[in-house]
């Protein structure tokens, strides 16, 4: 069976503290913003799930 949800953990592209993300597999491609849990800049955070399961994820900054 899999898992709807699947926890990551990336570093935030601004303080470089590990931040911690909740991924939804049910959702085949999203884009959304986060705030860091640390320093509270905004993420630009984007994902999709690829045909063998594998997870693309890309984090930006507003100045990227």
């Amino acid at each position: 069976m899999r898992r709807e949800l699947e926890d990551r953990s990336i570093d935030c592209p601004y303080c470089g503290e590990t931040i911690d993300l909740l991924l939804d597999h049910s959702v085949p491609a999203q884009s959304y913003v986060e705030d860091c849990q640390v320093c509270c800049r905004p993420i630009n955070i984007s994902y999709s799930i690829e045909p063998s399961g594998e997870i693309l994820l890309r984090t930006t900054t507003d100045s990227e």
